[in-house]
This record gives structure tokens, C-alpha cells and sequence, in this order.
């Protein structure tokens, strides 16, 4: 997959394994489902800026600016996921987890609902999972 934005490095999926480098909870999933609804297209940006990068930015589509620095993880839902690529060079071993959590979003994230807003959950990658996305 490619972002078909310049300068963006995109480190979503290998295809044959389909190992993930973010995915969404079925409770993320209806959220964002429901912020669409609203709101119309959204995107993701995951820095390292606040709650120990815990929490991820959720904009309108294209209200957020991309840098050339940032790498796209692929996917949720239908909408881009994108990261800090100094933060993806420590976390590249990690599989980011989107899911919803209780209380208002932190700075200009938009609600994930009433009284939600978008968390991260993570995992180490398995040493298999991690030789597959490294291509080794």
C-alpha cells in the first residue's frame, strides 16, 4: 500500500502475512463509524507529545497536516493512521491497538462520542511478525 502522499513513508501491512501494524477494537471501530456519520472522512495522527503517546489525535481527513518525517501505519476503519516518524523508529516493533476510552479527548482531538475519546493499547511484535515486516 502507498499513501499517494509524497515524502510519506508508509510502513502499513505485508500483504502475504497480514500483519498489522495498527489495528482497531471493535469498540474503536463502531467510533469511528459514528464520528464519520458526523463529521464525514477523519485521519489519525500518533505523536509522542502527550500521555506517554497514549493517546492519538483524530482530525477531520486532511485538517492535519503531514510532514515528510511522518510514515503512514496503515488503516483503521477506512481512515489513515499516521505516526511521528521519530516516534516509529522507537516503536517499530510495536502493534499500535486503537480503542476508545472514558472522558473528553486532550487538546484538538476530536470526541470519539459522548464522553469518549480515542486511546492507544500496544504489543510487542512476535519475533516472527517483526522478521515478516522487516522482510528478513
Amino acid at each position: 500500500m502507498t499513501t499517494g502522499d509524497p515524502g510519506v513513508g508508509d510502513a502499513t501491512v505485508d500483504e502475504r502475512s497480514g500483519v498489522a501494524r495498527v489495528v482497531a477494537t471493535p469498540s474503536a471501530l463502531e467510533a469511528i463509524d459514528h464520528v464519520i456519520a458526523e463529521r464525514g472522512p477523519i485521519m489519525f495522527f500518533q505523536s509522542g507529545g502527550c500521555c506517554d503517546g497514549s493517546m492519538p489525535m483524530c482530525f477531520a481527513d486532511g485538517e492535519f497536516v503531514i510532514g515528510s518525517h511522518d510514515v503512514r501505519l496503515g488503516e483503521v476503519g477506512g481512515c489513515p493512521f499516521y505516526i511521528d516518524g521519530r516516534q516509529f523508529k522507537v516503536w517499530r516493533h510495536t502493534q499500535l491497538i486503537l480503542d476508545v476510552g472514558i472522558g473528553e479527548p486532550e487538546g484538538f482531538s476530536l470526541a470519539a462520542g459522548v464522553d469518549r475519546h480515542f486511546i492507544i493499547r500496544s504489543r510487542v511484535f512476535t519475533m516472527a511478525e517483526q522478521a515478516i515486516l522487516e522482510g528478513t
